[in-house]
């Protein structure tokens, strides 16, 4: 399949967003795929699976709250903006409204910034110290690439600026250009996920996201009794599995291991140090209460104020 990618044409305004309430500017997310899901849909975002995209955009999820990390980041967008500035004497101005293609309207775009007097974008992030390797030299962290690369696709700009605040005291920008056959490759992607799963509410193939997760406890919160044959990938799956039990097994002991040995360089000191990083090993004392005692000396009581839950328990022998 082969599409004319680049949108050659102005990108239309799916809705305005200057005082747009934050749920309804949710509820216009569900209409496509912004820049941010691309990531996700194509299986190259670190925290978020194409299984949660589907679940958001179908409506069976709301998106959850901006963590400590995105808050911050939303804070200090800003203060990126204006080094960027500063840094190279370009002017940008805000771009309040969801930008759609005019092709493929199911490609969405809320995008930080336009340079002024360009058809080029500024995306603007910020960044722990840990991940500062993922942008040594020319290199851009792959979710990034695939942001900016869809927003050339909506918009038609053949380039855009990233400018990133590393660990609050490192400042880089660069500039990725238009890559046609990434973007070619992205729309088929996104194409395949909007029309054969969104669209007719077929789930995605299942990952070990939480999203999947709890979607198969809120479709199947009860199980039955009875034994069904299972289909022939079953049995490459329990293969897997059983491999994946076995490294664990040998991870756990390893980690046991690093534990221990770290303890009895320790002894009896809580603290130990090696170069900027501290080992400790505290008295850290707990209080439980005895719910085995309490049934005995007063099993009326109780039983009264006993909770019985139900919840299916997977294993495989």
């Amino acid at each position: 399949m082969s599409f004319m990618g680049v949108n050659i044409l102005p990108a239309q305004v799916l809705v305005k967003t200057l005082n747009i309430e934050r749920n309804e500017w949710l509820e216009w997310r569900k209409k496509g795929i912004g820049g941010s899901d691309a990531a996700a849909v194509a299986g190259l975002n670190p925290w978020k699976s194409p299984f949660a995209v589907w679940m958001e955009k179908t409506g069976q999820i709301e998106p959850e709250e901006p963590g400590e990390a995105a808050y911050w980041g939303t804070i200090l967008e800003d203060i990126v903006t204006q080094e960027f500035s500063k840094r190279t004497g370009m002017k940008v101005r805000r771009r309040n409204a969801i930008l759609q293609h005019p092709d493929f309207p199911w490609m969405l775009a809320n995008i930080d910034r336009m340079i002024v007097g360009e058809n080029v974008g500024l995306e603007c992030k910020t960044t722990s110290a840990y991940n500062a390797k993922e942008w040594e030299d020319d290199e851009v962290p792959a979710q990034y690439l695939v942001q900016v690369q869809h927003y050339m696709a909506v918009t038609g700009a053949k380039s855009w600026w990233l400018a990133v605040l590393i660990g609050g005291n490192r400042f880089l920008y660069k500039r990725v250009d238009q890559d046609e056959e990434l973007i070619q490759q992205l729309i088929e992607i996104e194409l395949d996920f909007w029309e054969n799963h969104v669209v007719p509410g077929i789930p995605p193939e299942m990952d070990g996201s939480s999203a999947s997760t709890e979607f198969l406890k809120k479709m199947y919160p009860e199980g039955k009794p009875n034994t069904i044959d299972l289909p022939s990938e079953a049995g490459e799956l329990i293969e897997s599995l059983d491999l994946l039990n076995e490294e664990l097994k040998a991870l756990e002991m390893r980690k046991a291991e690093c534990e221990n040995r770290l303890k009895a360089m320790l002894g009896e000191s809580e603290i130990g140090k090696f170069g900027d990083r501290l080992v400790t090993w505290k008295n850290i004392k707990t209080s439980r209460f005895d719910s085995k005692a309490f049934a005995k000396d007063y099993p009326d009581l109780y039983e009264k104020y006993l909770k019985t839950s139900q919840y299916r328990k997977f294993a495989v022998k």
